[in-house]
């Protein structure tokens, strides 16, 4: 090899050792950011069947006593049905109505109408649940909606519409208006048009509001544990509250075990929609 070779190759050595550098550090740089998230998930998989649960990973004392003392705790299951009636009530109610708002602001030429989706859209989130509590509980305490599922489920979906309306309004644009002008042309109307063509093309975008509007209500605790009395109507994120000493201090045996039946339903529908549908923000068919 004469000397101009040997000058060209150090350069591609050095190219290499610097790519394989470069690599080694993206994989390690991962692996810690991975590793980071994951613990927390590893320990409460781990958690619920220890029979001395930390709040360090450790390898676990295998026990399924944890699950029949939260079960001794007469409001468990019953707390799991109130979140999925909640949930899921809120969800069929932010569904169909952003679906009729969206579809309605998408193809009537309102005034100041974009104007308005981001009004709604902004004082939906500084106005948020904790700042307009008392004038929802004064609003509730008068309609007779205190200590009922049906009081929850309003607040909660009003809170949750904006944003819904914005998100599948894009949807709604995104379909083309020639199949809904060749169903008009043989006497369809217009909740027809909406439910035969506009909804089976926009699916994806109903089922990301679906599971975007049940997991926001099952996470939520300050509304119904202001609007709620009775424990028995009280959804999971309440009686969680309840899993503590008298003194204060969480059992992290009871805590842990609840907490992995909680998530269990939520990650589970979005495994199962996800794969059906999919999930995206914008939709509908291009032009």
């Amino acid at each position: 090899m004469s000397a101009g070779d040997r000058g060209a190759a150090v350069p591609v050595e050095t190219g290499r050792v610097r790519h394989a550098v470069a690599a080694i550090g993206r994989a390690t740089f991962l692996a810690v950011v991975a590793g980071f998230f994951a613990l927390p998930l590893l320990w409460l998989a781990t958690a619920p069947f220890d029979a001395h649960p930390t709040i360090t990973t450790s390898v676990p004392e295998f026990t399924l006593g944890n699950f029949r003392a939260l079960l001794d705790n007469p409001y468990v299951l019953s707390s799991l049905g109130n979140s999925v009636l909640q949930a899921a009530a809120s969800a069929a109610l932010v569904v169909a109505l952003a679906a009729l708002a969206a579809y309605a602001l998408s193809r009537v030429r309102v005034p100041g109408r974009d104007a308005l989706l981001y009004v709604l859209l902004l004082l939906s989130s500084v106005v948020t649940g904790t700042a307009a509590m008392v004038p929802v509980f004064e609003l509730a305490t008068r309609l007779d909606l205190v200590d009922t599922h049906l009081g929850v489920v309003l607040t909660l979906s009003g809170g949750l519409l904006p944003a819904a309306i914005f998100i599948l309004k894009d949807f709604m644009d995104g379909t083309p208006t020639s199949y809904e002008e060749s169903a008009r042309v043989f006497g369809a109307s217009p909740l027809q048009i909406l439910r035969h063509i506009v909804v089976p093309v926009v699916r994806p975008g109903l089922a990301t509001i679906a599971v975007w509007a049940v997991a926001s209500v099952w996470g939520s605790f300050l509304t119904p544990f202001i609007l709620l009395r009775d424990p028995g109507k009280s959804p999971g994120a309440v009686i969680l509250y309840t899993l503590y000493t008298e003194g204060g201090s969480p059992r992290l045996d009871l805590i842990s075990t609840f907490s992995l039946l909680y998530s269990l339903p939520v990650v589970l529908m979005y495994v199962l929609v996800s794969r059906r549908y999919g999930f995206r923000f914008h939709g509908g068919i291009k032009r």
